[in-house]
Formats: C-alpha cells, sequence, structure tokens
C-alpha cells in the first residue's frame, strides 16, 4: 500500500467513471505513478452497473492516496461526478480525468509548478491524442500551446475558444469555489461552457507547452457506446449541443465578455457544425429534416461577421441547409475540405458563378453561393478542383473490379477531347499506376471506366495492415493534378482473400465507401496466415542494417 507523509494533498485528481471497469486500472495507475506523489485520487463513480464498484473498492483498497465515490443515482453525463468530487476535494488544486484516458507521468509536476511560478487562477499543457486502432500519437492543436506564457485577458486570444477541454488543466480551488464555478448537469458538452467561463473569469492563467493529458481515440468504437463527441448520429446529440451554446451565449451576454460573441460564433460554425456538416451525406431525410429544424434558428442568431471568415464550401453548405434545400445540403458536404469542385455552376448575367443550377434569388443565397473566390477557371493547374465520382462497380475475378468514373470540371479547365488519366493506390510505399481515359459527355463533363486489379498492388514483403484511397491523377500541360475519388454511399462492401507473393503473404482485402466525410473509395488490407502470424512479427522487429537487406533480398526472391 502507498501511503503519503502529509496530512493534506497537494493536489486532487478526479477520475469520473461509469460503466468501465476494465480501463479505470490504467487511468488510476497513470496517477499512481505521477512523479509528484503527494496527491489525493478521487474515483468518482455515477453509479455504474457493471464491475466498477468492485474494481474501485479494490483500488482503493491499495493506496491510501485513493478515495471512491460513488453516486446513488445515474446523472447521465460528466458534470455530477466532477461537481460531487469537487465538493469533498480537500487539495487547493483541483484535476479531472475521464477513466478512459491517462495523465502523463509529470503532468502534475509540470502543472503545479507554473501555479507555483505565477499566482494564476488555473494552468493547462497540451492533449496528447492516442488512435487506439493504430497507435498513433499526435498533439492536438499544438499552435495553442507552442509558446509559454501567461493570459490576463481572454480577449487577447480569442483563437483559445477552441479549446474546449477542462481536463488538461489544474484548477485553484479557490478560483472554483469563488466564482461559484461547476460543470452544468443535465446536459452534455458541459466542458464547453465551463471552459468559457473559466476564461472569462480568470484573472489570469498560464499555458505550458507540456503534455498533460492523454486522450484515447476509438474511432470506430461501436455507436451506442462512442464518447458524447462520436454519437452525432443522435438528434439529442444535437439538442445538447445547442442547448449548451445558448447557455454560452447568456453567459456572455450577462458578463463583461459580450465582445467575443463573434469569435464564439465563429467556433461554433468552424468546430461544432462542421462536425455534423461532415456527416451529412450519410443522415436519412427524417434525420437531416430534424436536424434543420434544431439548428436553422440558432443559425439566425450568429454574427454575420462569423459566416464570412469561413471558407466558402463551408458557407455554401450552411446556406443551403438555411434555404431548405436539403438533398443540396448533402451534395455539397461531400465538396468540404478536398478541393472537390461542385457539380454543377450556374452564371448570372454579368458572369459571377453560383453553386448549383441556378441563379440564387435572395441577396443572401448570392453572397454565400458565389463561388468567384474559388477561382473555379483560373487557380493554377494543380490546385483546380474537379470532382471524380464512382458511378458504376463491377466485380470481376478475385480481387479486381472495374469502376465506371465520371469527372466533374465546372471551371472548364480540360480541353475538349479524350483526356488521359490514371488511377493512383500506394498500399506501403510503392505506388500502384492504372492508366485510363475520360472521354467527353458534355461541357465539363468526362467518363470513363477502369480495370483494378487489388492482386497486383505492390505490398512491402512484410504485408500492409491499413486503409488506402486512390486517387485520380489528370496531366495539362506537362502539369499533374491528384483528387479524391469519390464512391457511391449505398455499394455493398466487397472482400476478397488475395495470395499475395503465390500464397506467401496472403491478405484479405476489403472494398467499401469510407463511411464519413467525404466518403470516398476506401480499401482496406488485413494480413492473414502466416503474413501476420510470422513474417509481420519477424520483420517489424529487424533493426539492424544487415538484417534488413537481407530481408530486402528475400522480398526480391518471393515477387
Amino acid at each position: 500500500m502507498t501511503t503519503t507523509s502529509t496530512s493534506t494533498p497537494d493536489v486532487t485528481v478526479t477520475v469520473i467513471v461509469f460503466n468501465d471497469a476494465e480501463r479505470l486500472p490504467r487511468a488510476v495507475e497513470s496517477l499512481r505513478a505521477q512523479t509528484h506523489a503527494n496527491i489525493e485520487i478521487i474515483i468518482s463513480d455515477d453509479h455504474s452497473t457493471d464491475d466498477t464498484p468492485t474494481v474501485a473498492r479494490r483500488l482503493e483498497a491499495q493506496d491510501a492516496r485513493i478515495r471512491y465515490l460513488r453516486l446513488p443515482e445515474n446523472s447521465g453525463g460528466c458534470s455530477a461526478p466532477r461537481n460531487r468530487a469537487i465538493e469533498i476535494a480537500r487539495a487547493p488544486y483541483l484535476m479531472f480525468l475521464d477513466s478512459d484516458d491517462e495523465l502523463p507521468a509529470n503532468a502534475v509536476e509540470v502543472l503545479l509548478a507554473a501555479h507555483r511560478e505565477r499566482e494564476v487562477d488555473f494552468t493547462m499543457g497540451t492533449c496528447q491524442r492516442l488512435r487506439v486502432d493504430t497507435g498513433r500519437r499526435t498533439t492536438w492543436m499544438p499552435h495553442l500551446f507552442a509558446e509559454r506564457r501567461t493570459v490576463e485577458n481572454i480577449e487577447s486570444e480569442p483563437d483559445l475558444l477552441f479549446w474546449p477541454l477542462s481536463t488538461n488543466r489544474m484548477y485553484t480551488a479557490d478560483f472554483l469555489n469563488r466564482h461559484n464555478l461547476r460543470f452544468p448537469e443535465g446536459v452534455h458538452y458541459e466542458d464547453q461552457l465551463f471552459s468559457i467561463q473559466s476564461y472569462c473569469l480568470a484573472k489570469a492563467f498560464t499555458i505550458i507547452p507540456d503534455p498533460v493529458y492523454l486522450w484515447y481515440i476509438e474511432p470506430f468504437a461501436d455507436a451506442e457506446t462512442a464518447t458524447i463527441s462520436n454519437q452525432r448520429h443522435k438528434i439529442s446529440n444535437v439538442e445538447d449541443r445547442i442547448r449548451v451554446h445558448r447557455m454560452i451565449d447568456d453567459f456572455l451576454a450577462g458578463s463583461e465578455h459580450a465582445g467575443l460573441r463573434e469569435d464564439k460564433d465563429f467556433k461554433f460554425l468552424k468546430h461544432d457544425f462542421s462536425l455534423y456538416a461532415g456527416d451529412l451525406p450519410y443522415r436519412d431525410e427524417e434525420w437531416i429534416r430534424s436536424f434543420a429544424e434544431i439548428m436553422n434558428p440558432y443559425l439566425e442568431t450568429l454574427a454575420d461577421g462569423a459566416y464570412t471568415r469561413l471558407p466558402r464550401p463551408e458557407r455554401i453548405v450552411l446556406e443551403l441547409l438555411r434555404d431548405g434545400r436539403l438533398e443540396d445540403a448533402q451534395l455539397a458536404a461531400r465538396e468540404l475540405g478536398n478541393g472537390v469542385a461542385p457539380r454543377q455552376v450556374t452564371a448570372d448575367a454579368s458572369g459571377v458563378p453560383y453553386w448549383g443550377a441556378e441563379v440564387p434569388s435572395s441577396d443572401r443565397a448570392r453572397r454565400e453561393l458565389d463561388l468567384s473566390d474559388l477561382e473555379l477557371d483560373t487557380r493554377p493547374f494543380p490546385s483546380a478542383q474537379f470532382r471524380h465520382e464512382i458511378t458504376g462497380l463491377e466485380r470481376g475475378k478475385g480481387a479486381a473490379l472495374t469502376l465506371s468514373i465520371r469527372t466533374y470540371d465546372p471551371g472548364l479547365r480540360l480541353p475538349v477531347g479524350p483526356q488521359r488519366a490514371s488511377l493512383l493506390l500506394s498500399p506501403g510505399t510503392k505506388r500502384m499506376t492504372v492508366p485510363f481515359r475520360l472521354d467527353p459527355v458534355s461541357p465539363g463533363l468526362f467518363e470513363g471506366t477502369v480495370r483494378l486489379d487489388l492482386s497486383a498492388a505492390p505490398l512491402p514483403l512484410q504485408g500492409f495492415e491499413g486503409l488506402r484511397h486512390p486517387q485520380i491523377r489528370l496531366q495539362q500541360q506537362g502539369l499533374a493534378h491528384s483528387g479524391i475519388l469519390l464512391a457511391p454511399l449505398d455499394f455493398p462492401t466487397m472482400t476478397a482473400r488475395v495470395d499475395y507473393r503465390s500464397g506467401a503473404t496472403p491478405h484479405d482485402v476489403t472494398i467499401e465507401p469510407e463511411g464519413r466525410n467525404p466518403g470516398r473509395l476506401q480499401i482496406r488490407w488485413r494480413p492473414v496466415g502466416v503474413t501476420a502470424k510470422v513474417i509481420r512479427p519477424v520483420v517489424q522487429k529487424v533493426a539492424r542494417p544487415k538484417i534488413r537487406k537481407a530481408a530486402k533480398l528475400l522480398s526480391s526472391v518471393l515477387r
């Protein structure tokens, strides 16, 4: 059993948990391993119905620093378990941790050191995101934490509004209690209100570049067990987000920080709305109608200046939604952030190009759907905007398939006549190039077919495990343009076993639509048999140059 010699802890870290008996020990162990040991650990259980109480009590028995708090009934969110823990915390500094995440070993030490260096209301550091499926670790929004500094007025750094998390911070208990600052109960996205309130109420807060939170990301988690942020398929999720933002608006209006409203509205459009916009192509008619009924009244309250700060493709989706053109909004959502052109552009009498098949009738629609700033007809060819869609898919023998492709060229960048094109695919380090021809159908519209045999893909010796999205390459006067390939969102998933290298490195290969914005054609490789059990483990452990050279020789023999 671990004990401390000091009766009063320096920092209380609250771990909130609900039905997470499996991951709770990992989170608690990250706290027990902190380099600053004089801490209190509160496990705040939102009335779990699984093995969590047993696990929590066992952890409590192992370490005198741990206290187990069980709520009498389930609150359905993160706020209540955090608030109840604040009420019983004994330390002058407070932190929060979710049971499916961890704190880096020195998180408490570096945040506490920043407090002791200068008197502030809270300190905050960077958050690292760990993809559970790939093991890849990245720093989230590193630009906000690049420089160590103390902020005395949130108006001086409104970009911080884009950081909504409360868990990468250490607060003084006096700050929270002086302002009666608590998480709003009965609504999700509680961090957003709590964070903005803390930014505005703090006399000063310190930002450090050190990683202080490890956030586990499970992009393919089951929809019903996914985190709240990943349950956007629920209309109640939309309602909660809007409700919290109305609470934020009310808070700002009644504070000395009403001038932040446009920055906050821009953050809502750029971050919160964009999350739902990327999902629009995958929603059914009933869902998107309900979404518009909830979202549109709130959009009407936002500052005009927030809209003008957005990239044009995002403004187009917003306008189509606000104008009730829901099918068009779904179509335009596939153009977000990937340089995908609209299918059709219509110019008015003065030559101004607009999204869609007609010139908009209202002043607002003309302003928002004006495509002039995209420079479809003048931008350099490598950055030109085309739209490549699969209009037909026919499965052949084994892992071969024939794709019917339609290319839209609304800027009329391609000359009249057949176009040379290639389909590009790179599983591993070597690229597979499949040439084909696009024939003109009408001005700005081309069609062609390409046969893709995935058994010919150049996989590395140890095989390949992961996703790849084929691209279409066009060439014009010595210049090349590569663009994504959009898949029909309803075509059935196809899987084939491919015996690469005459059966020495077998893989299962799956062809499917991407399942999220923008809906690219997606190909997934999964090593099986001897590839997964023998070759990959051996080759991945190879480190010495001589062994790598032998592996390359073996690879050439197996080809």
